[in-house]
Order: structure tokens, then C-alpha cells, then sequence
């Protein structure tokens, strides 16, 4: 008997930028998790994929007159920063 593990990836959902795995504002906890363990070593690189995610999203999230949310930088950036 073979058991096959399917893995999950949380990615998001445009226009809402939503995670489609568990409807939390993507990035949510487990891409964090996944994202920091797939650019491990490659901090720089993890920054410039972020930054273009939360330009994406701001755009996405104000095309139609909404407000610019306040936690983009929090939500995207912040919690990657090397120290």
C-alpha cells in the first residue's frame, strides 16, 4: 500500500489577495513559513518577490477607488527583513 502526502500551497487570490488555502490575507501564516524556507539563503531575492507581490496588491486593491490599506508594508515586507 502506497500513501501519497499532498502538499498544500497557500497562495493568494487576486483582485482580493486572499490565501485560497485558509481566506486569510495572504501572505498568511504557512506562505510566511513557506516563502522564508524557499528563499532561504536568497534574503535579497525573497525582498524584490515581495515587493512586486505588494505593488501587485496595492494595485489590485485600489483599482477601483478604495483606499490604500494601511498594513501593505507589514503584511508583505516587515516580517522578512533580515537583522
Amino acid at each position: 500500500m502506497t500513501t501519497t502526502v499532498q502538499s498544500v500551497e497557500h497562495l493568494h487570490a487576486r483582485p482580493a489577495w486572499d490565501c485560497l488555502v485558509c481566506n486569510q490575507p495572504w501572505p498568511c501564516a504557512n506562505a510566511k513559513t513557506n516563502l522564508l524556507s524557499e528563499f532561504r539563503g536568497f534574503p535579497s531575492v525573497l525582498a524584490i518577490y515581495l515587493n512586486g507581490q505588494m505593488y501587485d496588491a496595492l494595485h489590485d486593491l485600489t483599482s477601483h477607488g478604495e483606499l490604500t490599506p494601511a498594513d501593505l508594508y507589514e503584511r508583505f515586507i516587515s516580517w522578512a527583513r533580515v537583522n
